[in-house]
């Protein structure tokens, strides 16, 4: 019950409290430059979420059992090769190297695949579906699964950064949507001339994140309430 109390707070908190975009202002270049309209802002959030889960997943795996300090393959690795068997093996040095590697790879898939199947939301997308690569947002969760894997007291599962990934994507997703949601309004309205174009759109961005500040102290409640449903 604990653990699934957990995951559902992880994600949450990942999707609306300490939103990717609206809290840690990561992801801010797709989610401006994407979302002109609806329909395609959702297939980005889509595809993001897809390529952030992925990303999760390996980089989870490849962090678990060969870049954090004392991960067993690199410690194997040592102590076959004679070394100090009290030295502790720390690879998390190329954890960034290796975290853009797997981005990169799982952005190349969904592309493909999206181009294959989906070429009339392939076009819409442009130039910004390959900028996903460069999306700071999925960076950001392989360091945040990282940074919980480099506690010896509280290391994560997979599951844990799974719920992290997908709540992000989730995340992401609502916030691009409700962006393009009102920049299709915005399209019909009188805007100031000087304040056309980045200028309204970071206007806004603003306005959303101050909204969901609301969101702030929700974690509690919703903590309360599923140990009251799970008892």
């Amino acid at each position: 019950m604990e653990t699934l109390t957990g995951l559902v707070l992880i994600f949450i908190s990942a999707a609306l409290i300490n939103n990717f975009v609206l809290h840690y202002f990561v992801g801010v270049c797709p989610f401006l430059g994407v979302s002109r309209k609806i329909g395609t802002a959702f297939g980005m959030g889509c595809a993001v979420t897809f390529v952030i889960s992925i990303a999760a997943l390996l980089s989870w795996t490849l962090t678990y059992f060969i870049l954090r300090p004392g991960a067993p393959l690199p410690s194997w690795v040592w102590a076959v090769a004679g070394g100090n068997p009290a030295t502790t093996v720390d690879l998390s040095v190329l954890s960034y190297i290796v975290y853009i590697f797997v981005i990169a790879s799982s952005v190349q898939f969904v592309e493909m695949y999206v181009r294959k199947f989906f070429p009339a939301l392939y076009k819409s997308f442009g130039v910004y579906l390959p900028l996903i690569t460069t999306n700071c947002a999925i960076l950001f969760a392989c360091l945040e699964i990282m940074k919980h894997l480099q506690d010896p007291m509280r290391l994560w599962g997979l599951h844990e950064a799974l719920a992290l990934a997908i709540g992000g994507g989730v995340g992401f997703t609502i916030a691009i949507s409700l962006m393009a949601g009102i920049r299709e309004d915005m399209d019909i309205c009188d805007v100031p001339k000087p304040l056309k174009g980045a200028g309204i759109a970071l206007i806004v961005a603003g306005i959303m994140a101050m909204a969901f500040m609301g969101f702030t102290g929700v974690q509690n409640g919703v903590e309360t309430a599923l140990s009251s449903l799970l008892r």
